[in-house]
């Protein structure tokens, strides 16, 4: 049984200018409700972006044709301050939809030296507009391999999370993040677990929405919201027994969901090959299906 994340990544990332004319790249990660923004303000270098944390509250920051974004205060979570987010006001000209398309691109990591189309940064499966990454693990799969897991049995819930910056730096915890899991999806995880089936999350994302709406017996139910979750090895999982994911850094917090899931033994094993095999990390990335 294979978990999909039905979330479609926007072009979050524009152009910014401060005040003294100095130019920033800002990255849109969150709608927040009360017409809020998380954001993060980050300097461009030859290579990549970088977090910038000379912002303060009250900078103004100018986009394209008259936008402009107000920062109010550091984003607070799991009791700290981010080094990062920002909550904001984010004033624009045209709807978010329009804005985006015309002056946006993808948030994209160093590594990846070519400019590519937001169509290249999602899923065959898409259904609704929201994340600010791209969901890596599930734009592997194409149509021909959706439709030949079916026909092989394989059932396909969908769920949705929409991501924020989802490049976690510091050993940050995840942020709050909106989710969805609707009564159809809940009822084919728990049926697979009264048969004793597998359930395969398609991402960490994945995982997150659904353990955020499973109780300690393992029982799944459907629901929406904004979810806090860290998912640690002390704390376990309880609504999947596989994953698909992208390699993640060494000091990212999902790989404590990993460990969760396959133990620290196993990833060591499996993170050594993939250094010596020069596998890629995040987006455009290879996959590791974990399946205990």
């Amino acid at each position: 049984m294979c978990w999909s994340s039905t979330r479609v990544a926007l072009p979050a990332a524009l152009p910014a200018t401060r005040e003294d004319g100095s130019g920033l790249e800002l990255h849109l990660s969150t709608r927040l409700p009360a017409d809020l923004w998380l954001v993060e303000a980050r300097t461009i270098t030859d290579k990549c972006t970088l977090p910038f944390p000379a912002v303060t509250a009250g900078d103004v920051l100018h986009l394209p044709d008259g936008g402009h974004v107000t920062l109010h205060t550091p984003y607070r979570h799991h009791g700290a301050l981010s080094p990062r987010l920002w909550v904001a006001t984010v004033t624009l000209p045209d709807s978010l939809p329009v804005y985006l398309q015309r002056h946006g691109f993808p948030i994209r990591y160093g590594y990846v030296r070519q400019t590519w189309p937001i169509e290249a940064y999602q899923t065959v499966y898409v259904t609704e507009t929201g994340s600010a990454e791209m969901p890596s693990a599930g734009r592997a799969f194409t149509t021909e391999l959706i439709t030949r897991l079916v026909a092989k049995g394989v059932q396909i819930a969908p769920l949705l999370l929409h991501t924020g910056v989802a490049s976690l730096e510091s050993d940050e915890p995840p942020y709050e993040e909106y989710y969805r899991v609707p009564l159809t999806t809940t009822r084919l995880v728990n049926a697979a677990h009264t048969e004793r089936r597998r359930v395969v999350a398609v991402g960490t994302t994945a995982i997150r929405a659904l353990e955020s709406v499973t109780d300690e017996t393992g029982m799944t139910h459907p629901g929406e919201g904004w979810t806090s979750l860290m998912i640690t090895p002390e704390r376990g999982l309880r609504a999947i027994n596989g994953l698909l994911t992208g390699l993640h850094e060494p000091r990212a917090t999902h790989l404590m969901m990993l460990e969760a899931l396959a133990g620290r033994p196993h990833l060591q094993i499996s993170y050594t090959q993939a250094l010596e095999q020069r596998y890629l990390w995040h987006e455009f990335g290879d996959l590791h299906l974990i399946l205990p």
